[in-house]
């Protein structure tokens, strides 16, 4: 049975000398030492060593702090939960999900996420990322110790949901940037008619300059048996995400709180309506790409964001930017509808070795901003 995980860190404490030796690495050494994301993947390996190191330091000291939220389309491994229905995703099952096709889904994945880190002042590996439709501690596991992510050194926390399929949410983060203090998951009980869903995931932790962030992480509930029936099922959820946000404001009033995940809803309707309206905003609101994507996901030749980046009034003032990352790799020509489309991995039984059908969705903040 899948299982949730915290793996232990040891943090760089958050204020500390290495700051001068950082600082000079950032004026000095890193214009000539550090390149592109499109460039780090071919790098000999002393080199991007090198690379992730300086970045690391950078992530310590710089007052950005990069969130990136990505539905994963399908990231289950290829052993048999009993308890879970996930025999499609087998060898031998109707997608035909081998060990091979596993792990090249595990680097595509990496290689979207480092994308996220091209900003207009350089790369930096994200600080936090979010994902939705991870199976479970194996998959993390392998994503963060085993794929190309393997030397950002990411840890992470998920949630081990009732979802009849075995999906859950994960947060993924850089102990260079985020010293996580406490999590658990928040488990809505289902309405009548009404399937067990996925968990929330709440965590929290402190940031650069010793302020505390609580992020929760949401995968509502799938529009497939139509939007009209499933609405009502994404609002109970939602009260359920206010209710706990609320808890943090109760103790804290001017909490820094992000609630980001697919919220199967488009901006301003429904659930995102009911979490805006108990003092959220959503940064990530007409975010777009660079190369032709108009939001996180395209169907029928309509783009629309089903993902979302919600930020607490206090910590809004500290909104930076957003955009979707629809680096090239990630996107292809879409023949029926013209412009372009994510690259996804699977349409229907057929396996396309893409990406997933969902674009990265990416926030910046600045710690520094109305402080």
């Amino acid at each position: 049975m899948s299982k949730s995980a915290k793996h232990s860190f040891s943090p760089l404490p958050l204020r500390s000398p290495v700051i001068i030796i950082c600082n000079y690495i950032r004026s000095v050494a890193a214009p000539q030492t550090f390149v592109s994301c499109s460039r780090l993947l071919s790098l000999p390996p002393e080199i991007y060593n090198l690379n992730i190191r300086v970045m690391f330091l950078l992530m310590f000291i710089s007052s950005f702090f990069t969130f990136v939220e990505l539905n994963c389309e399908n990231l289950f491994d290829c052993t048999h939960d009993s308890l879970k229905n996930d025999t499609e995703f087998l060898p031998d099952g109707s997608y035909r999900w081998t060990r091979t096709r596993y792990w090249r889904k595990l680097n595509h994945i990496g290689q979207a996420l480092l994308a996220c880190g091209d900003g207009k002042d350089g790369w930096q590996l994200p600080d936090m990322v979010a994902l939705c439709e991870v199976e479970n501690d194996t998959v993390m596991r392998d994503l963060t110790r085993r794929s190309l992510l393997r030397k950002a050194r990411y840890e992470y926390v998920m949630t081990d949901s009732p979802d009849e399929r075995g999906i859950d949410v994960a947060l993924m983060y850089s102990p260079f940037s985020f010293a996580l203090i406490n999590h658990r998951s928040v488990r809505p009980s289902p309405l009548d008619g009404m399937r067990p869903t996925r968990d929330l995931l709440y965590a929290c932790g402190l940031v650069s300059g010793g302020d505390t962030l609580h992020v929760i992480v949401t995968h509502m509930p799938s529009r497939r048996s139509g939007e009209r029936i499933t609405d009502r099922y994404r609002e109970h959820v939602a009260r359920y995400v206010v209710a706990l946000a609320d808890s943090i404001r109760r103790v804290s009033p001017e909490a820094l709180i992000i609630v980001a995940g697919d919220f199967n809803e488009y901006s301003g309707k429904g659930c995102i309506a009911t979490i805006c309206d108990s003092g959220f905003t959503d940064v990530s609101y007409g975010a777009v790409g660079r190369n032709g994507a108009k939001a996180t996901y395209r169907y029928r030749g309509g783009w629309g964001s089903l993902d979302h980046v919600l930020a607490s009034r206090s910590l809004a003032r500290r909104f930076a930017e957003s955009r979707v990352e629809d680096s090239p790799f990630l996107i292809e020509d879409d023949e029926r509808y013209g412009g372009v489309k994510p690259r996804r991995n699977y349409l229907g039984p057929r396996w396309l070795d893409g990406f997933s059908d969902h674009l990265p969705l990416v926030v910046r903040f600045d710690w520094n901003l109305l402080r």
